[in-house]
């Protein structure tokens, strides 16, 4: 889930919307603003309604915001980073960069969230309950507070991805001891309930409630796909565990002058061998890397003038894997990194190249054989 705006930073984790967060945040303040408020608090004014509905959803992803934090704040006092949290559609989703390292910190990351969520509920029920004589204050309060008690309960579904899915593979991976398996159960569980949500959301749409139907729909479809995504993604860990990068390297490395215009290279190299990334040199030296990435990020027009000298990453900045890594552990350093391809070195010698399309071919390759 990537941030399309950037808001700024929180314990040095990047603080980002979505473009989605858009619809979702108009759709709130306008059924606030035309719906509950004026149900709720009949006496107030429509321009008040339409100041409250702002306010009030604002607040709401507010609280979403402080759900997210409450996830990260533990993942990081357990020294799991935490690449970014980004407002959406759905919600909100902080992106941890690896998974728990036992149940119990499973258990306490997951559970940090819905206890945000709860406790603002309850800050907001005391807010209400002190102003009910002073609507505009009493109307958001009790509004806040209902959602985020409803926040924290949804979430505690066990249904992976939602909190309660992670509860539920730490309560399964303490029992078994095994993390694989756990993910399996959590996953499997997720996609009924994901499927439970589509069916719900198929018998509104029949009683007439087509809005609310459909959006059961979309969030079961959403979650489906998430928890399906879950479980190949642990096929693939316990697949390749044990693997190293030597064994799924590209021992071959294909070397290009350092002076050949990209235009030659795209004629020559790329399209006749699909060959996606090369190594420049000066004749004896190793100078970079130049991906295809690097080639399309300048105009078409520029490729005839530009050599690779001139378009490569220089070998110094390129992101760096030991051929004994381990396979797994290199493809999250390359994600982390945000490149499809890096050198691999043994001793400070370049033996090698691992690309995401090396990986796939290796993984299919064992899948085929039953490895």
């Amino acid at each position: 889930m990537n941030a399309n705006i950037k808001l700024g930073r929180i314990w040095g984790i990047p603080i980002g919307l979505s473009t989605s967060w858009f619809l979702i945040f108009g759709l709130v303040t306008l059924s606030l603003a035309t719906n509950y408020f004026p149900r709720e608090y009949p006496f107030l004014s429509t321009v008040v309604y339409v100041i409250l509905g702002v306010l009030t959803s604002l607040l709401f992803f507010g609280s979403v915001l402080g759900h997210e934090l409450g996830h990260s704040f533990l993942a990081l006092r357990n020294k799991i980073p935490v690449r970014s949290i980004t407002l959406f559609i759905f919600g909100g989703v902080a992106q941890i960069e690896r998974e728990p390292s036992s149940p119990g910190v499973e258990l306490r990351v997951a559970i940090a969230g819905p206890l945000v969520s709860l406790m603002l509920s309850g800050l907001f029920g005391v807010l209400w309950l002190v102003s009910q004589d002073f609507a505009y204050i009493a109307a958001p309060a009790e509004y806040l507070m209902r959602i985020n008690l409803m926040l924290a309960l949804f979430n505690l579904i066990p249904g992976f991805p939602l909190d309660g899915g992670r509860v539920l593979r730490a309560i399964v991976w303490k029992s078994t001891g095994d993390f694989y398996r756990a993910t399996r159960v959590a996953g499997m569980t997720g996609q009924i309930v994901a499927f439970g949500f589509i069916g719900f959301g198929l018998w509104q749409m029949f009683q007439s409630q087509f809005i609310d139907g459909l959006w059961w729909i979309f969030i079961g479809w959403f979650l489906q796909n998430a928890a399906a995504a879950t479980v190949t993604q642990t096929k693939v860990q316990r697949t390749l565990q044990g693997v190293t990068v030597a064994q799924a390297m590209e021992p071959n490395c294909q070397e290009i002058p350092a002076l050949m215009p990209l235009s030659t290279i795209i004629d020559q190299r790329v399209l006749t061998s699909g060959q996606h990334c090369f190594y420049i040199t000066d004749g004896e030296n190793i100078l970079g890397m130049l991906s295809l990435k690097d080639i399309t990020s300048l105009p078409k027009t520029k490729w005839g003038f530009t050599t690779a000298y001139q378009a490569m990453t220089p070998f110094n900045r390129l992101l760096r894997i030991d051929s004994g890594m381990d396979l797994l552990s290199a493809m999250q350093a390359m994600e982390n990194a945000n490149v499809s391809q890096a050198p691999v070195m043994e001793q400070g010698r370049l033996v090698g190249t691992l690309t995401r399309d090396r990986v796939i071919n290796y993984l299919r390759t064992r899948t085929q054989l039953g490895m």
